[in-house]
């Protein structure tokens, strides 16, 4: 077990029903009605879900409830002032909390030759959501006056910080659901109520990482850029921060397309936000659909494994 610093909100209990579509394991995502195309509004990663048009039941509406919708895409991860400092992401504005999780090498995999450190930053963010304590809601900066609660970024939001929020649709919030049994998955999973009460709930069970990680990719694992007997390490170019990317156009720059590993003080290594990009990468340019479940390099074929593994 290791501890590293998470982050980290309040969790209520409360059924969510929610109608965006889960990605599941592979290459395609099933059906959304999102566009999946064009800004991250048009995709499940906008939680406000006001760019829903949708007849079945489940839309925003339905959503207020369990959740803040402070009715501002980017605003549930990132603020214009006022962020928080402990967090080196840009303009961070979800809570933080010490939080202990299980890697990958506890496994005892004998294939494992590389070292691990604790999470960085760039799967700490995403966990933040993902680790399933998290309230998908709990931010230190609401929207409009009075939302702003500095001593949040080192601590559990009180539950009153988050319930003084005027909702412009009138919903009294009261609850902060996060992505657990008890929160969003009471509602989003093909058994119990998601497959009783609330059939129109997408699957989201995918989607709960949780903090035991040694069922997931390895994160805070050194890439190893002197083995390419199992590794690729072909184009691969270091800029000035330390950290390491496939320049697969050979434009010496870091783009949204391309793998990359991010130095945290121990040599470049593989993160959440090696493999994903929260705000999606067009998989063929502009005015194209977004790769499937945020991956920078759509798994086609195995393509993004291939991109780093040789097998």
């Amino acid at each position: 077990m290791r501890t590293v610093r998470s982050l980290k909100g309040v969790v209520v209990l409360v059924p969510a029903l929610m109608a965006v579509s889960s990605a599941m394991a592979g290459d395609d995502d099933v059906p959304t009605v999102f566009t999946e195309r064009g800004s991250i509004a048009n995709t499940r990663h906008n939680l406000t879900q006001l760019a829903i048009e949708d007849p079945r039941p489940g839309t925003s509406a339905q959503m207020d409830p369990s959740r803040n919708n402070y009715g501002e895409v980017c605003v549930y991860c990132h603020t214009p002032h006022g962020a928080n400092t402990r967090t080196s992401a840009p303009l961070w504005n979800r809570t933080q909390l010490d939080q202990t999780y299980q890697t990958y090498d506890e496994l005892g995999t004998s294939t494992l030759t590389q070292t691990f450190t604790q999470p960085g930053v760039n799967s700490l963010t995403c966990l933040s959501c993902h680790d399933g304590v998290t309230a998908i809601d709990s931010i230190i900066n609401m929207p409009g006056s009075g939302g702003y609660d500095k001593s949040a970024e080192n601590q559990v939001i009180e539950v009153n910080h988050l319930n003084d929020w005027t909702n412009a649709s009138g919903v009294t919030t009261g609850n902060h659901a996060a992505l657990n049994e008890s929160g969003c998955i009471a509602c989003h999973t093909p058994d119990g109520l998601g497959a009783t009460l609330f059939a129109a709930a997408d699957n989201f069970t995918l989607f709960q990482i949780g903090t035991d990680l040694r069922n997931d990719h390895p994160v805070g694992v050194t890439f190893p850029l002197g083995n390419p007997t199992d590794f690729n390490t072909t184009n691969i170019v270091t800029n000035t921060r330390g950290d390491a990317f496939m320049d697969a156009n050979g434009n010496s720059r870091m783009d949204k397309g391309e793998v990359r590993f991010y130095e945290t003080g121990d040599g470049p290594e593989v993160e959440c936000a090696s493999c994903h990009d929260p705000h999606g990468v067009e998989s063929a340019g502009a005015g194209s659909d977004f790769n499937p479940t945020f991956l920078r390099i759509a798994n086609d074929g195995s393509q993004l494994c291939l991109t780093c593994h040789i097998k």
